[in-house]
């Protein structure tokens, strides 16, 4: 499941509507990915993610459809927030399950993977002086390509 939205989630409140009534889910993953007040050196007060509707959900949900074809998984739970961010806010939550702990922490880090390199959207940093978009980073491709040989 994706959702892309502006307002905040409480990822313990999805953790529990998540897993409620799966007996049979033998483990189940959570990432949780937030503001920070410190980008490379530079100091972070606000983050505004900016995306193009319906464009994002499409490319999240081939994210999903390519982590379902790895591993198997029984559930996957993705929301990607929007707008304007203070640090300590939360703008990712990824929850991934499966009968067996290894695919669901595997299928986790794909994603999150994935979503760093391949999910259009776009950040813009504000702190000290002009704001700033923030471009990908080396290590970030690095990642994500180490999973076009499995």
């Amino acid at each position: 499941m994706i959702r892309v939205q502006q307002q905040p989630f409480d990822a313990g409140r999805e953790l529990a509507a998540f897993k409620a009534g799966k007996t049979h889910v033998g483990g189940t993953v959570l990432f949780v990915g937030s503001v920070r007040d410190l980008n490379d050196g530079a100091a972070v007060s606000a983050m505004t993610l900016e995306h193009y509707p319906g464009m994002t959900e499409k490319a999240l949900a081939g994210i999903e459809a390519e982590a379902r074809s790895r591993w198997p998984l029984d559930d996957v739970l993705i929301i990607h927030r929007f707008g304007r961010m203070l640090p300590g806010e939360d703008i990712v939550l990824v929850l991934a399950s499966s009968s067996h702990r290894e695919a669901a922490f595997a299928a986790c880090q794909f994603l999150m993977d994935w979503l760093k390199t391949k999910a259009p959207f776009w950040k813009l940093e504000e702190g000290e002086g002009e704001p700033r978009w923030v471009d990908a980073r080396d290590k970030d491709d690095a990642a994500a390509r180490r999973w076009n040989d499995k």
